[in-house]
């Protein structure tokens, strides 16, 4: 018998790949196993706290919101590389693949993990190198604070939060929603959740447009910058910024792995159909449910983190993996530090008014909740 360890390799360090990475290094025995965790920056960014972060920088909430790896693995039973995946090879034997590094580096794998989240538009978007973070933070403060008049572009949980995290920091500042949709948010949602953060906003003077779009923003998001809408509205701003949803970030793989929209396939045991020695979780997995971090943290990662023990153990996982059977509809939407509404899908939808979700989200973004994940 070979005396090789075996690789287990986790790309991306988010809610999901942290999680499983920290649970493997309590279960695989070291003296057998290499776990690597390979995130492109050296700190995890908590993107669900970073809107507050990105309009001010009261509090300095980028020491609490930029979480080094440093106390991930437990017992020191893990390796941390840094580094940007430019591709990944599944390999032609079983058991086997590589992925190659945007600096030339190889990394062979016998399992791997992808979680490697969404790319989003707009403040959020993080540039892919860390020398380049602070200062896109400080840009991103920089352009607020210097406009008057703000154009969100985009109507779902982001615009909302954001829009909420400007008036707080800048209560005189004109803020505008244009979202698409006849309501915020999307109809997996109740009615009244999306009516309700429509008041607290307009209650605000945070000024809502709904059922209206832009066919093409200007290249020019900053100001004075004039847009016309699909119903012939004339908006006018000194700032526009985008708050629509993600993409898988996904562009790294094979098309065989991909669906036609770019999130990869997978089996109720979060492995590729294909590909038995690699599992997938968070934002990029094809599964009919909203994507929340939420979502990757509790209820991907503890399936892929005993799944993938099993695997390593020899186990058939079609026969006593663990199951993923989806999860609850959950959400909740801050609007700054002192209010927000929240909604729970269960017994029929639950409402949460502003007092409890400013309690449990808005007035410290769940950051504590996320630092202790990765075991700050």
């Amino acid at each position: 018998m070979s005396s090789k360890k075996i690789t287990v390799l986790v790309l991306g360090g988010g809610s999901g790949g942290v999680v499983v990475a920290r649970s493997l290094s309590k279960s695989l025995d070291p003296q057998k196993h290499n776990l690597i965790l390979i995130n492109k920056f050296p700190y995890r960014i908590i993107l669900p706290a970073s809107l507050r972060m990105l309009v001010s920088g009261e509090g300095k909430l980028e020491e609490r919101i930029l979480v080094p790896y440093d106390k991930v693995f437990i017992n020191g039973n893990g390796t941390f590389i840094e580094g940007l995946v430019t591709q990944v090879n599944a390999g032609d034997k079983p058991n086997s693949g590589s992925l190659t590094l945007s600096d030339g580096r190889v990394i062979e794998y016998d399992v791997l993990v992808l979680a490697t989240g969404s790319k989003w538009d707009g403040p959020t978007s993080f540039p892919d190198e860390a020398k380049s973070v602070n200062s896109h933070i400080a840009a991103r403060r920089d352009e607020i604070a210097k406009a008057n008049n703000i154009l969100l572009v985009g109507g779902g949980a982001v615009g909302i939060e954001l829009a909420g995290e400007i008036k707080d920091a800048w209560p005189d500042k004109a803020v505008t929603i244009l979202n698409r949709g006849a309501r915020l948010l999307n109809d997996t949602y109740s009615s009244k959740l999306r009516l309700g953060l429509q008041r607290q906003l307009e209650e605000r003077g945070i000024k809502v447009i709904v059922d209206d779009y832009v066919e093409d923003l200007p290249a020019k998001s900053s100001g004075p910058v004039q847009v016309r809408t699909a119903k012939g509205r004339s908006l006018e701003a000194d700032l526009i910024l985008r708050t629509w949803g993600a993409r898988s970030n996904t562009t790294y793989l094979p098309s065989s792995f991909l669906t036609p929209n770019g999130t990869v396939k997978v089996l109720p045991t979060l492995q590729l159909p294909s590909h038995p020695n690699i599992f997938a979780v968070g934002d990029l997995i094809e599964w009919d449910e909203q994507k929340t971090a939420a979502k990757a943290q509790m209820g991907h990662a503890p399936v892929v983190a005993k799944n993938v023990e099993l695997y390593l153990q020899g186990a058939d996982l079609s026969k006593v993996g663990k199951i993923y059977k989806g999860s609850m509809e959950m959400i909740m939407v801050s609007n700054g530090r002192k209010t927000g509404m929240g909604w729970m899908g269960a017994m029929g939808g639950v409402l949460f008014g502003p007092f409890l979700t400013s309690r449990i989200k808005s007035k410290d973004l769940m950051i504590g909740m996320a630092r202790g994940a990765s075991g700050n």
